[in-house]
């Protein structure tokens, strides 16, 4: 009788996989791309990643100092929103204006709606998004890598495909990154090098990476016809760092395996709308934005019924 009864809500059996530890594998899984993005724009890379980075930290840490809330900049998930943010901007970007997409992503998406864990879309995505409407120039004046010799290399890869001269574009020089685009776009080894690093950790599962871009290679490939040109469209934009990082959230994209296939499925067929049919030339934020508003039907749809349950 000298045993208390304690009754609490699930989860009952802990681990030791935290919060702080997930968002700690995601940084390093990003280092790479950043690293890259210094190397191919140079030092003012630096500066985009401070400016997004620390803005993101004293943003949340001044609403919850504001609302009296329990502070949670040490649980990394700042950093990281302020990492993918200025890796979906052009080196060029006046610093101030991401300051202010970084204050959206932050305190409008993440924060308003209750802090991690109950964002309804990714902080970063929406973040971007909203820097695409208010400062279209900026987000689109994309300059040329450091130490481009020829004029060509100021367009970005989608721009250079959609005007018949994918030719000059090498696998090669896809991979390594020597061309035009946002700071963490550019470098697809670099992207796909901190992918292996999150599947290997457990950290994110195959499903929703592999079929978002599997679906854009097939659909690049009925649309070209090319192989070569399909596997150039799959490497160039923002289809691996949005694959890899951004739609394998875990607050905003389907928990079953299922789910996080048809969110895959989804995301590469309106990726390929809008890069082939849309006014934009690139489709990846907008199409796991749409996904992201879909997640809880998805959720709904997918869901394992409990052995012995009945329909609701």
């Amino acid at each position: 009788m000298g045993e208390k009864l304690i009754l609490s809500v699930s989860p009952h059996l802990t681990g030791w996989r935290t919060t702080q530890n997930i968002m700690l594998d995601v940084i390093i899984a990003l280092c790479p791309a950043a690293i890259a993005s210094v190397i191919i724009f140079g030092l003012r890379a630096l500066a985009v990643y401070a400016a997004t980075i620390l803005s993101a930290l004293i943003f949340e840490f001044l609403f919850d100092r504001i609302m009296k809330k329990e502070n949670t900049i040490r649980d990394f998930s700042a950093v990281i929103t302020g990492m993918l943010l200025a890796m979906n901007l052009p080196v060029t970007i006046p610093l101030w204006q991401a300051v202010v997409g970084t204050f959206f992503a932050i305190v409008v998406v993440k924060c308003l709606f209750g802090g991690i864990g109950k964002n309804f879309a990714n902080p970063a995505i929406a973040g971007r998004i909203v820097m695409l409407l208010a400062f279209a120039s900026s987000m689109s004046a994309v300059p040329a890598f450091r130490g481009s010799v020829d004029a060509i290399s100021s367009a970005t890869p989608l721009a250079i495909l959609g005007n018949g001269e994918g030719a000059s574009l090498s696998l090669v020089r896809l991979l390594i990154g020597t061309h035009s685009g946002a700071l963490g776009e550019t470098c697809a080894a670099a992207l796909l090098l901190g992918g292996i690093y999150l599947l290997v950790r457990g950290v994110i599962s195959w499903h929703t990476p592999v079929v978002f871009i599997g679906v854009v290679y097939v659909g690049s490939l009925i649309v070209t016809g090319s192989p070569y040109a399909a596997l150039q469209y799959i490497l160039s934009g923002g289809l691996i760092l949005g694959a890899v990082f951004m739609a394998t959230d875990y607050v905003t994209t389907p928990t079953s395996k299922w789910g996080q296939i048809v969110f895959g499925l989804g995301c590469g067929l309106l990726t390929l709308l809008i890069r082939f049919w849309g006014s934009y030339p690139e489709g990846v934020s907008f199409s796991i934005l749409l996904m992201n508003i879909l997640t809880p039907y998805i959720d709904k749809w997918t869901r394992r019924k409990p052995f012995g349950g009945v329909a609701a």
